[in-house]
């Protein structure tokens, strides 16, 4: 797809990053920031927004789609098995609350909330991650540009 500068300039974008393994999630955010500016889209019309963890980014996707500023939000997020079971919730709610801002708000939403299965703390896993993040931070980007481009030539279309 084709880059989205033609509405760049009035584009708005949030990009909300998780604290927790924020060595890994930065990775994320940052390829995403490179991707959308490769993009066309200047860098004063990106805003980046960090909470602590995971959980924490759907009400505050909520909050930047009531307030009418953004075209789209984009999270990044790394939910880890911790041993007890709880990432799959977490990881659940999070997703679950991402769509339903997208929904009622009618902003689109995008997630690179990631829940790897087996993760661990050595260097390995986190050098993988890590690179993996940059990919998925891409991934989300073009993501949405292209909805975005979609949504406008959906727009066009049904108002001819």
């Amino acid at each position: 797809m084709g880059r989205f500068s033609a509405h760049a300039p009035s584009t708005r974008i949030a990009i909300i990053s998780a604290g927790w393994h924020a060595d890994i999630v930065g990775q994320s955010r940052e390829a995403c920031l490179a991707e959308l500016q490769a993009h066309g889209l200047p860098p004063d019309r990106i805003e980046c927004f960090e909470v602590p963890g995971a959980f924490e980014i759907p009400l505050h996707a909520q909050t930047l789609a009531a307030s009418g500023r953004f075209d789209a939000i984009l999270a990044c997020g790394l939910v880890v098995d911790g041993g007890i079971y709880r990432h799959d919730f977490v990881a659940t709610a999070v997703i679950d609350g991402l769509m339903r801002v997208q929904l009622d708000s009618g902003v689109p939403v995008f997630s690179a909330v990631l829940t790897p299965h087996h993760f661990h703390e050595h260097d390995e896993h986190r050098r993988y991650f890590s690179e993996h993040f940059v990919k998925k931070g891409r991934e989300l980007a073009q993501a949405c540009m292209q909805t975005l481009g979609a949504r406008l030539a959906l727009k066009d279309l049904l108002a001819a």
